[in-house]
């Protein structure tokens, strides 16, 4: 049996090898010799011994950061580059320690909530028990519930924190931890900073057992309660208008049937088919192509729109795994046997932002106070669109919905109209602050029985958003960087177009560059 002694001399003699980096060393070193971490040294023993060098160095080369919302990685037992045990323990005890620090001494609660993925169930529990150990309620979704509603239950129960163990849209081998603050919203600065400060401090890890926290009243169920009172908040956004639609939705093997199918009945839609090769909860997403349930992907949509013409469906509606992010097909026309063609993001946005600010003007509810908001990777003709109604746009924000969220706090939510993400995220309504796959689903459909009652499709609605306010088009590419080798390309790419910005792109000058992480702009001599 390899001893500690002799396998840290192995991992020097990687490193001299080029086998491990310097970064992965150092990592395993600790993970060899840190009492804290002692449960997890035999697995690294038994990887050194059968010279694992390569999975070692994968998953220790760094620690797993801290990204838009949370903690994402592959799944793997060992190593601070992964998603396991101990990286999912040290997020929720680093979160506990931070919001206890911050709170003083008042009663602590939070929000926890799983997806359908690999060990989701599990690392749930686990949070359950660390923060239950901390002292706090736990609020606990029994059950595959979506990352908006753990938005809603967050602000619903009053909670000071809430977590949520999903990996969204991602592929089935990663699995992630998404970390909400008490608005319900993701932590935003410099309240992310603060927390991962505490969660790259802990040492030692405090659980409570489970079943003793369930017993002693620190852990509660409240699905039913929560359920109930999520669908009620997506409904009181619905508009009156004609139902009268035949919609095919698929979950894609994750969450999604129990946030968007109860909506959709209670809305009045009547003419629902959940996809049957989609709808068992799956954590490999077995039967969508690719294993890549990603509603941005249009191969996604290909089995399920020939379901749609062999049935004589309207619409064709897809949310992702945690049901945060919509995708959607229809029909070109209403005539039998037209071509069908998948939404973007940015149409899907376009669309329902014009959809919702004529019904507020039709009503005579709309202002000047009232705002859209979108990222600045985001179509502009959301801008347009909300020019033409007479209300303001925030357009320049970062990536990611916390953002938007943030706005809607800023500027008051009750002058809040809609959100929208070029990643498929859209959120209408003050219940949550997270981008919404069951509201979108809802405001949707009813777009599309409205201009079905017309004789028209959303692709027709389209074309006539782009007769009035001009052709928006855009286009997506997404590079695979993954890996040490990967940061280190993507960190020497930003360098080069920081440093020798391109004159010109597909022949056209370019007029002027802005870096939104200095917050600097240039405009070019012409």
């Amino acid at each position: 049996m390899l001893t500690t002694k002799a396998a840290l001399q192995s991992v020097q003699q990687a490193v001299a090898e080029g086998k491990i980096s310097p970064a992965a060393a150092g990592n395993i070193r600790a993970w060899l010799t840190e009492p804290y971490l002692e449960e997890y040294r035999q697995q690294v023993l038994d990887h050194i011994a059968a010279g694992k060098w390569q999975e070692l160095n994968n998953f220790f080369w760094t620690v797993i950061p801290f990204g838009t919302g949370g903690r994402r990685g592959p799944l793997y037992p060992i190593g601070c580059n992964a998603i396991n045990d101990r990286t999912i323990g040290e997020s929720a005890q680093g979160l506990a320690d931070y919001v206890k620090a911050a709170s003083g001494n008042k009663p602590l609660s939070c929000a926890i909530a799983y997806d359908t993925r690999h060990r989701s169930r599990q690392f749930a529990e686990l949070c359950a028990e660390i923060m239950a150990a901390a002292g706090f309620t736990v609020y606990f979704l029994d059950g595959f519930r979506s990352t908006p509603e753990l938005s809603f239950a967050v602000r619903y129960k009053h909670c000071d924190c809430g977590l949520i163990i999903t990996a969204s849209h991602n592929p089935p081998t990663d699995n992630a931890v998404k970390v909400y603050g008490p608005s319900g919203g993701q932590l935003l600065p410099p309240h992310d900073a603060e927390s991962i400060g505490y969660m790259q401090r802990v040492t030692w890890i405090r659980r409570m057992p489970f079943a003793e926290a369930c017993k002693a009243g620190k852990v509660v169920f409240c699905q039913d309660e929560v359920d109930k009172a999520f669908a009620e908040a997506v409904l009181r956004q619905r508009t009156a208008g004609p139902r009268e639609l035949k919609i095919i939705y698929s979950p894609l093997h994750g969450v999604g049937a129990s946030a968007v199918c109860p909506v959709l009945e209670a809305d009045g839609f009547t003419d629902v088919e959940l996809f049957a090769p989609h709808a068992q909860p799956d954590p490999d997403f077995s039967n969508v192509p690719g294993n890549s349930a990603n509603p941005e992907n249009p191969a996604v949509f290909d089995i399920i729109i020939q379901r749609a013409q062999q049935t004589g469906a309207h619409l064709v509606m897809a949310t992702d795994p945690d049901c945060d992010r919509l995708g959607c097909a229809a029909p070109k026309t209403l005539a039998p046997g037209s071509q069908w063609a998948t939404l973007t993001g940015n149409q899907i946005g376009s669309l329902l932002t014009d959809f919702l600010l004529s019904q507020r003007k039709a009503a005579g509810t709309l202002t000047p106070q009232h705002f859209v908001v979108k990222t600045l990777v985001t179509t502009e003709l959301i801008r347009r669109i909300a020019d033409h109604y007479g209300v303001q746009t925030v357009g320049d924000l970062l990536v990611g919905f916390k953002y938007i969220a943030r706005e809607i706090d800023a500027r008051g939510p009750e002058h809040f109209v809609f959100g929208a993400e070029e990643s498929y995220g859209f959120l209408a309504g003050d219940h949550v602050r997270d981008k919404d796959g069951a509201v979108a689903a809802m405001l949707l459909a009813e777009l599309a029985a409205r201009l079905k009652a017309e004789g028209r499709t959303l692709h027709q609605q389209l074309d006539d958003l782009l007769v009035r306010h001009g052709c928006h088009s855009e286009s997506q590419f997404s590079l695979q960087m993954p890996g040490e080798k990967g940061m280190e390309n993507m960190a020497n790419l930003m360098a080069e177009l920081r440093n020798r910005p391109p004159q010109s792109m597909g022949g056209l000058p370019v007029a002027g560059v802005r870096d939104y992480l200095c917050g600097t702009a240039a405009l070019s001599d012409g």
